[in-house]
C-alpha cells in the first residue's frame, strides 16, 4: 500500500523501462546491434531525467476568501507547496465547489507548475448565489517530477468554509419605539431631557443652559424662555425566529425564497436598522438548536448577529416540546419583540399569544412566501391544503384578537404602520398577565 504524498514510479516510466528493455532483449536475442542503439537514447534519457529525484512530499492547501454577501463577489485559493528543491513539472488539480458558490472553471481540472521552494496558487473567483457557510472543497491533486516519470497524489485538501453573510434588505421604520429604555439612542420619548425633538417652550428655570434659550419668544415676551426637548432614548429589540419548519424553494438571490431565507434576511435587515441607530438588539431562535444571541449594540454586534444568522437550521426538537415561557426567558417588559414565523407548525401560535399576555409588545411578521403550492400527494391533497390555509387564516385572525398585529415582509416600509399603531398604543396603560 503506498502511503499519500510519496513518490513512485508514473506510467510513463513504466514505458520507458518496458521498451529500453524489449530492444535490449531483442537486439541480444536477434543479434542485431541497431536495436540496442535504438534503445540507448530511452535508457540515457530515463537515466537523466531521474538523477534528480524529489524527497519531501507535495502540500496542498485550500483558502477562502474572506467573507462575502449575497450575490457578492467570492474569491477561493488553491495552493500547491514544492518544500523541495526539485521543479514539479505539472500539478493536475481538482476541487470541489458548494452549489451555492458559482465559481468559473471549478468544474475542470486545472494544471499549474511549481517552481523549486515556492507555491502555486490556483485562483477561482465567482459569485455567491445564497447565504450560510458554504464549504470550498476538498481539492485533489496529482504531482508529476522528473519529466514526469514520478507522481505523487498528497492528501486531500479539507475544505475552507466560506461564510456568506444574507443580504440586508431595505427596511426603514420611522415611528418612535414604544416605552424606550436608557438614554443612548435615538428614538424620542415621551420625558424631557437633552435630546434633539423639540417639546415646546417653557421660562427659563435655574439649571438650564443659556445655549437652550429662544431668543425670539424672549424678546417678544420679555422674559427669559427655553426650548424644552425630550430625551433621545434607546431600545431594546428581540428578534424571534420561528424556524421549526422550512417551506418554499430557495433559489438564491434573484430567485424564489424558501421561509428560511425570507427569515435570515429580514433578521438582518431589522438588525442592521435599530444597531445603526444605537438601539440594542438580541436574537432568539426557536427550532431544533434553541439559541440565543445576548443583547448589544454598535458594529461589533451587527457581526456577531450576522455570524449567529449563517448557523440557523430549520426543524423541530428531537426531545420534549419547549414550553411557551422559554420565550419569556431574560426578556424585559418594555422591550419590543419582532416575531419572524411562518405560521405553519401548531406550536407558534400559543408563543405568540403567551408573549402577548405577558405584557410585551409583540409584532408578528409572516415569512411564508406566497407562492408555495399544495404538495402533489394524493388525490386530496388540494383539499388539504385549502383546509390548512382556512385553519391558517383562523390563527392569524386569532393573534390579532390578542394584540399581535401580523403584517407579511416585503422590505422597506413592511413593519412603518404596524410600528406607529404600536407607538399609540404604547401612550396609554398596559396591562400585562404574568405567568
Amino acid at each position: 500500500m503506498t502511503l499519500a504524498g510519496t513518490w513512485r514510479p508514473s506510467p510513463a516510466l513504466a514505458r520507458a523501462v518496458v521498451l529500453t528493455g524489449l530492444f535490449v532483449i531483442a537486439g541480444v536475442v536477434l543479434g542485431r546491434v541497431d536495436l540496442v542503439l535504438l534503445a540507448t537514447p530511452f535508457a540515457l534519457g530515463t537515466a537523466w531525467a531521474l538523477r534528480r529525484r524529489p524527497g519531501l512530499p507535495p502540500q496542498l492547501e485550500i483558502t477562502g476568501g474572506g467573507f462575502a454577501v449575497e450575490g457578492g463577489d467570492v474569491t477561493g485559493v488553491v495552493s500547491v507547496g514544492n518544500p523541495d528543491t526539485v521543479t514539479y513539472d505539472l500539478a493536475v488539480l481538482r476541487i470541489a465547489v458548494s452549489f451555492w458558490l458559482s465559481l468559473a472553471d471549478s468544474e475542470r481540472p486545472h494544471v499549474v507548475t511549481v517552481p523549486p521552494r515556492r507555491a502555486a496558487d490556483l485562483v477561482l473567483a465567482g459569485s455567491a448565489r445564497r447565504w450560510g457557510r458554504h464549504p470550498l472543497g476538498p481539492a485533489g491533486a496529482t504531482v508529476f517530477a522528473c519529466g514526469g516519470l514520478l507522481c505523487a497524489v498528497p492528501e486531500p485538501a479539507l475544505p475552507a468554509a466560506v461564510p456568506v453573510y444574507p443580504i440586508a434588505e431595505p427596511f426603514d421604520a420611522d415611528e418612535a419605539m414604544p416605552r424606550a429604555a436608557g438614554l443612548v439612542g435615538a428614538h424620542r420619548s415621551r420625558r424631557p431631557g437633552e435630546g434633539g425633538e423639540l417639546a415646546g417652550v417653557r421660562m427659563y428655570a435655574p439649571g438650564d443652559r443659556l445655549r437652550r434659550v429662544d431668543w425670539r419668544v424672549t424678546l417678544r415676551t420679555g422674559e427669559l424662555h427655553v426650548a424644552a426637548t425630550l430625551s433621545d432614548r434607546d431600545a431594546e429589540v428581540v428578534l424571534l425566529l420561528d424556524v421549526l419548519c422550512d417551506a418554499g424553494r430557495s433559489e438564491g438571490v434573484g430567485g424564489s425564497a424558501s421561509v428560511l431565507d425570507t427569515t435570515v434576511r429580514a433578521a438582518a435587515a431589522v438588525a442592521a436598522h435599530y444597531l445603526h441607530r444605537g438601539d440594542r438588539v438580541s436574537l432568539v431562535e426557536y427550532g431544533q438548536q434553541a439559541r440565543r444571541l445576548a443583547p448589544g449594540s454598535g458594529r461589533r454586534q451587527l457581526l456577531r448577529v450576522l455570524e449567529w444568522l449563517l448557523e440557523v437550521r430549520p426543524g423541530a426538537r428531537h426531545t420534549d416540546d419547549l414550553p411557551p415561557e422559554w420565550a419569556l426567558y431574560g426578556v424585559p417588559t418594555n422591550t419590543l419583540i419582532v416575531v419572524l414565523t411562518p405560521l405553519v407548525d401548531a406550536r407558534s401560535g400559543p408563543v405568540l399569544a403567551r408573549l402577548a399576555r405577558s405584557g410585551r409588545y409583540v409584532l408578528a411578521v409572516d415569512t411564508l412566501p406566497p407562492n408555495v403550492a399544495a404538495p402533489r400527494i394524493g388525490a386530496y391533497a388540494e383539499i388539504a391544503y385549502r383546509l390548512w390555509r382556512l385553519e391558517r387564516e383562523q390563527t392569524v385572525d386569532a393573534l390579532r384578537e390578542h394584540g399581535v398585529p401580523v403584517v407579511p415582509w416585503v422590505g422597506a416600509g413592511s413593519l412603518d404602520q404596524v410600528l406607529r399603531d404600536i407607538s399609540r398604543m404604547a401612550v396609554g396603560p398596559r396591562v400585562g398577565v404574568r405567568g
